[in-house]
């Protein structure tokens, strides 16, 4: 009875409808199908990129090694790229890295993690909503600034009580990368400490305990793997600084365990030579990418070691 009723012009505007809805459908399966390819070529981007730094810093590392014996480079303690008798010890390079990095982590592990329990446990939630984004302004401070400061205020002040400090030195950027990675070691903390679940904290509460017993012997052994995890991160980042240490610790390429000597980290001597003291296709010119390589290496290395703490020691609930 319907067709019966239904005119020749319905009839027509009802086809256009199908045939509209069905090139919409078309049209709406090919965009299904192209999302995945496009969402997959965005994601393929941060690969690529991470090929091609290996590809450029590999291709460039295995020329320098065509000069200079591997053996040489990784074991030598003189650096002295642009002498007439040109020696390329990376250890001084690697004995500013690491001496930098460690007292970075011993002046930003403990008081990290002193903020991070105040925060998770005796912080109020209205203090920890105010203090917890002031922490978290320190890292974004530009690093050029913390190098400036280290030169021209902690330096100064740390000779009133060491006279035998150098201009430029290791001790004081160190101090102050420390000042830099304390934000990411706390908040990265107090987040593994708030995920701890709270019937845990209520029942050792219920047993007697105290809050500083709740947080040592419960909350902190249970948010361990987090704790860990951050610590690694917050040294990798000290590793990889560049400008805090190439303004405060100087160019000096001194192999010694003496923090109140200038000493330089692989990362200035990569700003160094990328000044312009080196021509392409010099050794010196090479050795920036042997160094770079190195580095890379080194940081990589701590990021998979954080991984693997994390997992030895992650507590599911």
């Amino acid at each position: 009875m319907i067709n019966q009723g239904m005119t020749k012009k319905d009839k027509v505007n009802i086809r256009e409808m199908i045939d509209q809805n069905q090139r919409g459908n078309s049209i709406r399966r090919k965009v299904e199908k192209a999302i995945p390819i496009f969402l997959s070529l965005i994601a393929s981007i941060s690969v690529l990129t991470t090929i091609g730094i290996i590809w450029t810093l590999l291709s460039e590392t295995v020329e320098f090694f065509k000069r200079v014996p591997f053996l040489d480079f990784f074991t030598g303690t003189v650096l002295k790229p642009l002498s007439q008798n040109p020696e390329f010890g990376v250890l001084p390079l690697l004995m500013g890295t690491v001496t930098s990095s460690l007292i970075a982590l011993l002046v930003a592990a403990p008081i990290g993690l002193m903020a991070a329990i105040y925060l998770s446990e005796y912080a109020s939630p209205k203090v920890r909503k105010v203090v917890k984004p002031i922490l978290e302004l320190l890292a974004g401070v530009p690093t050029i600034v913390y190098g400036f400061f280290a030169f021209t205020f902690v330096t100064p002040l740390l000779r009133e009580f060491i006279p035998s400090l150098q201009a430029t030195n290791i001790l004081s950027p160190g101090l102050v990368m420390g000042v830099m990675i304390i934000p990411m070691i706390a908040s990265l903390s107090e987040d593994a400490m708030s995920s701890v679940p709270t019937a845990m904290r209520e029942g050792a509460s219920g047993l007697g305990a105290t809050k500083l017993e709740v947080t040592r012997k419960v909350v902190i052994p249970a948010a361990l793997s987090g704790i860990i995890a951050s610590f690694v991160l917050g040294i990798s980042r000290a590793i990889g600084e560049t400008m805090i240490v190439t303004i405060a610790s100087g160019s000096t390429k001194n192999f010694t365990f003496d923090i109140t000597q200038s000493m330089q980290t692989m990362t200035a001597y990569i700003v160094e030579v990328t000044g312009g003291d080196a021509a392409t296709g010099t050794t010196v010119y090479y050795s920036l990418y042997a160094v770079a390589m190195t580095l890379f290496v080194f940081t990589l290395i701590m990021n998979l070691l954080a991984r693997a703490v994390s997992k030895r020691f992650r507590e599911e609930y």
